[in-house]
């Protein structure tokens, strides 16, 4: 009998270490997720003809989705997984608070073959697109307006596309940089990934409008950049 128990203990002990190493292997992941997202982003601000700087001056939030796959086998398809950063406050016209995670999803109908890997950069350019993507999923082009954001260090954020879109939208791949078109891909907070971030459960919400959320060291190279490149908001309703 004795022995049948001890053998049942370490059957036991053996489980709960194997959970517990999941966990970590886990939750190891999706903090190097964040911090790869401010490596891209760093990388994406090093290249001449890049986001213009008004326009990441005037964004609210910026979303960073590195290797975004696309595939596609007659029914072509994309999923990605990255971390949105807004400015704090009510109005998001403070500093550049702490990181809440994302997922980005869309597909598309053709006949297309091949996979590529792609890093995206969105950059959320109003309050009402801010708060929409606090919520629950949204859909861009239906929930919130996206457009291809135009890119060059000196280009004006004056252009109509500029002024009209709640969110403008970045691609890099195979060292291509340009505006890229996400019309139907839908957003959502991955509220487990923050979890695993955090060592807490937290929402979107929770993270971007609370007050006390430490910025997690994985996500410290993403928003120190941001407050180094973009410190002020110059929109309308950030000054």
């Amino acid at each position: 009998m004795y022995r049948y128990f001890s053998v049942a203990v370490c059957f036991i002990i053996a489980a709960v270490g194997a959970a517990a190493q999941s966990s970590d292997s886990m939750q190891n992941k999706e903090q190097a997720r964040l911090e790869n997202s401010g490596l891209v982003m760093e990388e994406i601000l090093d290249v001449p003809d890049t986001i213009p700087q008004d326009l990441l001056e005037k964004a609210e939030c910026v979303i960073v989705v590195p290797s975004m796959t696309k595939v596609a086998i007659i029914v072509g398809g994309s999923y990605g997984r990255g971390a949105m950063v807004c400015r704090t406050g009510a109005s998001f016209d403070g500093p550049w608070g702490a990181p809440a995670m994302y997922a980005l999803g869309g597909g598309s109908f053709g006949l297309q073959l091949g996979g590529q890997a792609t890093d995206l950069v969105l950059l959320v350019m109003n309050n009402r697109g801010a708060k929409a993507l606090l919520g629950s999923k949204v859909t861009l082009g239906a929930n919130m307006s996206a457009a291809a954001g135009p890119k060059g260090r000196d280009a004006t954020a004056s252009t109509d596309v500029s002024l009209r879109a709640e969110m403008l939208s970045y691609s890099r791949s195979r060292g291509l940089f340009a505006g890229v078109s996400l019309e139907g891909a839908s957003l959502r907070p991955d509220d487990d990934a923050s979890a695993e971030v955090y060592g807490r459960k937290l929402t979107a919400r929770q993270i971007v409008l609370g007050t006390n959320i430490a910025v997690p060291p994985s996500g410290r190279r993403l928003v120190d950049l941001l407050q180094r490149k973009a410190t002020r908001n110059t929109s309308a309703g950030g000054q």
